[in-house]
């Protein structure tokens, strides 16, 4: 009877298991490598602009008609007259930021929401490249889609009460342009809950909705905060929507009806003008930088306070 038992592969002549090993080795520290490259790039990078933003902002700090204290205090920002005020052009920014998170926001987690518990794989495959595509819009497109259409709609409500150039047109559009971003890093969060969490709240007796808000959303919650961060610090940077649509006026004001100009339009609306090298125009612009900066970074660690806060809740 002849034997059918496979004989064991023999491995080929000249291999041995420490050459392998080695090859592994060395594919991991080259990733490895690259990894803390990149990573030490990134930092670096933050940190040359820290510095650049600062120093020549020193300079503008140093001129005899600037005062710091009037810089950080003031509501005027004219200075053609000597005023340095920041909170002008500060006001204008919050404000319009504001109004493109409360319009993002509920939008975006509701779509992320659809998307990820409710729509089926076709209209997935269809529904999220055809919201994204909103991404791919240029900006300055969105400026003009909010001074010609957004805001004779918003004067046919308010009537007299809001210009042609006001904030409320202006963090409308900027909600819709950053609607893709939030909803596309929150439907990956969402879809990154494990299935097992799902089925646990269905054998609760919870129905989908349930399931999808009070399970689902609170185990997210870090990858949503962080698609809120992101949004936030795209809407404060976001320069031709408000440049186009919001105004070239700089007023403290917290009324989204008037027109107002930010500090990313002020510093577009500036530079392009012809500034002399070293002036005190020219270097205010770094001083509004370094400013813009600030506030981005101020309100991104309110935002990751809060997630934490609400994420010690559901640990």
């Amino acid at each position: 009877m002849q034997n059918t038992r496979e004989q064991p592969l023999s491995p080929p002549s000249g291999f041995r298991p420490g050459d392998l090993r080695r090859k592994m080795r060395l594919s991991e520290d080259i990733i490895e490598a690259t990894l803390f490259f990149v990573g030490f790039l990134t930092i670096f990078i933050t940190i040359s602009i820290v510095i650049v933003l600062g120093d020549q902002a020193l300079l503008f700090f140093a001129d005899p008609a600037v005062t710091v204290w009037e810089f950080i205090s003031s509501t005027h920002w004219q200075p053609a007259i000597g005023e340095f005020g920041i909170w002008a052009l500060v006001s204008s920014t919050l404000t319009t930021s504001a109004i493109a998170i409360l319009v993002a926001v509920p939008l975006g987690l509701s779509a992320a929401l659809y998307l990820s518990e409710y729509a089926s794989p076709k209209a997935r495959a269809i529904l999220k490249p055809v919201l994204e595509v909103l991404a791919g819009i240029p900006t300055v497109v969105y400026g003009y889609f909010a001074l010609l259409f957004v805001t004779p709609i918003l004067q046919t409500i308010f009537g007299e009460n809001i210009g042609v150039y006001n904030m409320l047109s202006a963090g409308l559009v900027m909600g819709i342009m950053i609607l893709p971003l939030i909803s596309s890093m929150s439907e990956d969060a969402l879809s990154a809950v494990p299935r097992s969490l799902r089925e646990a709240a269905y054998a609760m007796g919870a129905t989908p909705f349930e399931a999808s808000v009070q399970v689902v959303l609170p185990a997210a919650l870090s990858g949503i905060g962080a698609a809120v961060i992101v949004g936030i610090s795209r809407a404060v940077g976001e320069t031709m929507i408000v440049a186009v649509a919001s105004g070239a006026t700089s007023k403290f004001t917290f009324n989204p009806l008037e027109a107002a100009e930010t500090m990313t339009a002020h510093i577009a609306r500036i530079s392009g003008g012809d500034l002399s090298y070293n002036s005190v125009d020219y270097n205010s612009l770094f001083a509004i930088a370094l400013m813009l900066f600030l506030v981005t970074l101020v309100l991104n660690l309110i935002s990751q306070w809060v997630v934490s806060k609400f994420r010690e809740q559901y640990e």
